[in-house]
């Protein structure tokens, strides 16, 4: 009997049994709604049937997993109990007698190994902040507020504990202690990482970087119950009691959740990530969609699965359908121009000319900003302004996406806590609304992934700013609203 071929690409998705035209009318829906996506990744039988990239992401280039990096934590606590160094029933607060509270709630005593992987802790909130210098310390210490293994409550605190313990019993990063045994022999990238919490712990509930085909893998071989190929990489009964329901959540409108995986309709299983990175495996259908992006706050930021319910789902045949070369070079056509869509609008306006190079004094605002101003040159801009930091330059396109870096540098880095003092990658553009509104988005497309919008509307010799963003634990000093004028 021959190998079993994995994750290699398939001769057409219509030899996978999926339309090419199915595919290209899921892209036209993600363009049409104007969803921020990065990639996308479809996998049907094992073979990779069609894969694309939203210029300037590749299949190479890294990404911020958010909690998907939670379901890779949990096959890493599978591999230790099935190497005997750990058990689904031990009490967590066993493997931290230096954290604990002397008078540890018993709620918190009890608390076992799965309870945290079933998100059933005695908490109601997610016990850490930015702010707190160990976070596996502020699990044992919150107040809790029900008994453990009662009630779904999601909580990325309990990821983090559950990292915590691999890492003590193991002595290295979990994704290390994962590489002999599993992720390198699914072909894992070598230099994928995760983001470390203050306390010098990976950040399993949020921190993995890697590329979509990473978490494609990964999530592939928990659809095969294990498998890749015909090698056992995980524990298959550790893998099906992981992706069941193991817990109800149905009154938060979702379908169940297992071990750190959440449950589907149609008995599937999923890796979701904020942000919409999300890993949706149908094992009755053999098909595994994956993508990457950056939907926070958006309108359409959950639509993606709806999306591909609706445009590619329904459209699976259980056997290989006829092939179409019409449809199949249009969607490679069409793959091949992916790109992130600029701000829509126009790309000049009565006052532009008025208003380029002009400095505006502004009043006390929320982000502190004490002067501006905005320069234009064909289809390309520069904002610069002055605030606590000093003076700093956006440039951005007009009508088109321009990459570069975020002017702000007291962001974290690697470890959160650690400000490295170096600037975020992004892409920005802008786009005349009106005669006199002028309308910016900034991508943050770095380790970490954000959004933030500026409405800049002239009047006369005045301006009104708007500022809005969606990112977590940055672009705070850019939320407000601020005016001024000329000087």
């Amino acid at each position: 009997m021959g190998r079993t071929e994995v994750f290699t690409a398939a001769p057409s998705p219509e030899s996978q049994g999926i339309p090419s035209r199915a595919i290209g009318n899921f892209l036209r829906r993600v363009d049409s709604e104007r969803i921020c996506m990065h990639g996308f990744l479809l996998v049907r039988h094992n073979r990779i049937a069609a894969e694309g990239y939203w210029d300037p992401w590749t299949a190479e280039r890294k990404h911020r997993m958010y909690s998907v990096s939670k379901s890779f934590v949990a096959l890493a606590v599978g591999l230790m109990i099935d190497e005997g160094r750990l058990a689904l029933d031990d009490r967590v607060a066993e493997y931290f007698p230096d954290k604990v509270p002397e008078n540890l709630h018993p709620w918190l005593s009890a608390s076992t190994v799965r309870d945290l992987l079933t998100m059933s802790t005695p908490h109601s909130r997610n016990s850490y902040t930015r702010n707190d210098p160990d976070w596996v310390r502020t699990f044992f210490d919150l107040t809790p507020s029900h008994p453990p293994g009662s009630i779904f409550a999601y909580d990325t605190a309990a990821t983090v504990v559950l990292t915590a313990v691999v890492e003590r019993l193991s002595g290295m990063p979990f994704l290390d202690y994962m590489r002999p045994r599993f992720l390198d022999r699914i072909g894992f990238s070598d230099d994928a990482w995760c983001i470390r919490t203050p306390e010098g712990v990976s950040w399993g509930g949020s921190g993995v970087i890697c590329t979509l085909r990473d978490m494609a893998r990964v999530a592939l071989a928990c659809l095969n119950g294990g498998l890749w190929g015909d090698e056992r990489v995980l524990p298959e009964g550790y893998v099906r009691a992981a992706t069941a329901g193991q817990i109800d959540n149905a009154i938060r409108g979702s379908s169940g959740y297992g071990y750190q995986i959440w449950r589907e309709k149609e008995n599937g299983f999923s890796f979701r990530g904020m942000g919409s990175q999300y890993a949706i495996c149908f094992p009755d259908r053999a098909f595994l969609f994956a993508c990457i992006a950056d939907t926070q706050g958006a309108p359409a930021g959950s639509a993606i699965p709806t999306v591909m319910r609706e445009e590619l789902l329904p459209h699976l045949s259980d056997a290989p359908l006829p092939e179409n070369p019409d449809s199949q070079a249009e969607l490679s056509d069409r793959i091949g121009r992916l790109k992130v869509l600029p701000v829509p609008g126009r790309r000049g306006a009565a006052a532009a000319s008025a208003v380029n190079g002009a400095w505006y004094e502004l009043g006390d605002n929320p982000m502190g900003i004490t002067r501006m101003r905005l320069s234009f040159a064909d289809d390309q801009g520069a904002w610069e302004y002055t605030n606590d930091q000093g003076d700093n330059v956006l440039r951005f396109g007009i009508g088109r996406i321009v990459s570069g870096t975020f002017p702000q540098r007291n962001y974290f880095g690697e470890q959160i806590g650690v400000v490295p003092g170096v600037e975020y990658e992004c892409q920005a553009s802008a786009a005349w609304i009106d005669e006199q509104t002028l309308n910016m988005e900034v991508l943050i497309t770095d380790i970490y992934l954000g959004r933030l919008m500026i409405s800049f509307a002239f009047k006369g010799e005045e301006i009104g700013i708007f500022m809005a963003k969606q990112a977590e634990w940055f672009l705070d000093e850019y939320t407000g609203f601020a005016g001024g004028r000329r000087i």
